[in-house]
């Protein structure tokens, strides 16, 4: 029998004993009145051994986190989501019963306590527990305390174990709450409306994407889990809402890696009579200043790389960034025969279809990306692969549409946004033929989003950011895994 199995066995024995004894291992009588974090200060005008003047009653309640028993006494140290205090119980003050029981409790129980303050001999504010209370009994030991919880699967699949034994963790998930809050305030204060838009979609669009599908009895009709809320947050824009953002889940059937999980949160935003350059703007000072407020500074540590997010960024067309960055030379840029064969020569697969766009771009992934440390606006990507975005007025390859690359990875993609509809049915319709095998493009065009167009959307700009990667920048998070609570995982192996 293994270890782990023999101390299941024995938790559920002691479990059964305690239930003998008359111990609820599950109440729910019991109402903490204080949080520990509210005891903690009174400490610091206390000496050692002395108790708190007027000795007031508290009433807390959390997890044993830590035990010592001694014949007629013991301490215990227990957390809320607030913090961690040690608690003091004697036998004379709890009597006889309670006292037998409690030497049967475990590690990771979750308990209730009346008592007063204190401070030991030591100097440790402690609570002299007046009476105790079981609220749940804990079957399965935690990690062991010098380890912790040290398989990184582990912390992923039972993200539970792991916000118990894991500070960082828990700081980690209120850091990210707290960067969610910060962008809505920021939004809000510049008159953002926030939406809500359909997870399941008809035609999922918006992003090129391979979808999740559904089928929805009642309509007979397959559905998508959207891959984007763009085309819909456009409609928005076509009804006369001018500035609206969602803090979004998306859904995309891919693959798994630091940077990719299949369902992941984006924040979209749109903005009538704006251009993408007002987008720049915007993010710069958005993150700069989420950052500032979270950090104190700009000038922050990812991974061991130092990264300064102080404003302004750089700004590069893909041109000037596969020239500065790779040293690739202009001559080549401007001969399309010349940037298709420099894809192939560098290994990069082109389906045949493929133009000068797609190979440049593909260049620039291959070359460039991974050396962008510091934030850079990346603009004029081609019209080939931005089916979304409006054209550029001085040349029509390439449109006005910027990505943000920070730590070498993108983190927002944004553009003025193509309002003319018979501009965006003749992309969409290329994008079709175009498509071969590529099953991230969908075979049917969403006409109603055309239709809507022919109703006169105002010239606007739009934006998405992924809030996963930019906790992991806010965090020094090193994969996607880090920052979503519960990460898609392999199904897990059961040993027989």
């Amino acid at each position: 029998m293994s270890q782990d199995n023999q101390t299941l066995i024995q938790r559920r024995e002691k479990a059964e004993s305690l239930e003998e004894l008359g111990v609820n291992l599950y109440s729910n009588s019991f109402t903490p009145a204080h949080a520990i974090e509210e005891l903690l200060p009174k400490g610091d005008s206390l000496k050692p051994q002395e108790t708190e003047p007027g000795e007031n009653s508290y009433s807390i309640a959390g997890r044993i986190m830590a035990m010592r028993k001694f014949g007629k006494a013991a301490f215990c140290h227990i957390t809320d989501k607030t913090g961690r205090i040690q608690i003091y119980l004697k036998k004379d003050k709890l009597g006889d019963e309670t006292f037998t029981a409690f030497k049967k409790w475990d590690i990771g129980d979750i308990v209730g306590i009346n008592g007063t303050l204190f401070k030991t001999k030591v100097d440790e504010l402690s609570v002299a527990a007046a009476d105790i209370t079981m609220i749940s009994k804990s079957l399965r030991p935690l990690p062991e305390k010098w380890h912790g919880l040290t398989d990184v699967e582990t912390r992923y699949r039972q993200r539970y174990v792991d916000l118990i034994v894991t500070p960082e963790s828990r700081e980690t998930f209120k850091k990210r709450v707290e960067i969610i809050k910060l962008i809505r305030e920021y939004l809000d204060g510049r008159d953002f409306m926030e939406v809500e838009t359909p997870m399941m979609q008809p035609v999922p669009g918006g992003a090129t994407a391979k979808p999740f599908m559904t089928h929805h009895n009642a309509l007979d009709m397959d559905l998508y889990l959207r891959i984007a809320p763009e085309l819909y947050l456009k409609r928005l824009l076509v009804g006369g809402f001018e500035r609206v953002f969602e803090i979004n889940r998306n859904f995309r059937n891919e693959g798994l890696s630091t940077r990719h999980n299949p369902e992941f949160t984006m924040l979209e935003f749109y903005q009538a009579y704006a251009t993408y350059e007002d987008m720049m703007d915007l993010t710069e000072e958005m993150i700069s200043s989420i950052c500032q407020k979270i950090h104190g500074t700009m000038q922050i540590s990812y991974q061991g790389t130092e990264v300064n997010l102080s404003p302004p960024w750089q700004r590069l067309t893909m041109d000037e960034a596969l020239i500065q960055m790779a040293g690739v030379d202009e001559a080549i840029l401007l001969d399309n025969k010349k940037v298709i064969a420099l894809a192939k020569e560098k290994g990069i697969q082109l389906d045949e279809q493929a133009g000068a766009g797609k190979a440049k771009t593909e260049l620039f992934e291959l070359l460039v990306e991974e050396k962008l440390i510091d934030p850079t606006f990346i603009t004029s990507y081609p019209t080939e692969v931005s089916p979304l975005a409006r054209g550029n007025e001085d040349d029509p390859t390439v449109t006005d549409r910027f990505e943000l690359f920070i730590t070498g990875r993108e983190l927002a993609n944004a553009f003025s946004e193509l309002n003319d509809p018979r501009d965006q049915l003749q992309r969409f319709e290329q994008q079709i033929a175009d498509r071969g095998d590529d099953e991230e493009i969908h075979p049917e065009l969403d006409s109603d989003y055309i239709r809507a167009l022919e109703y006169g959307m105002p010239s606007a700009a739009g934006e998405g950011i992924g809030i996963d990667r930019l906790v992991m920048l806010l965090t020094d998070a090193p994969s996607i895994r880090d920052v979503i609570l519960f990460p898609h995982l392999k199904p897990e192996t059961v040993s027989k």
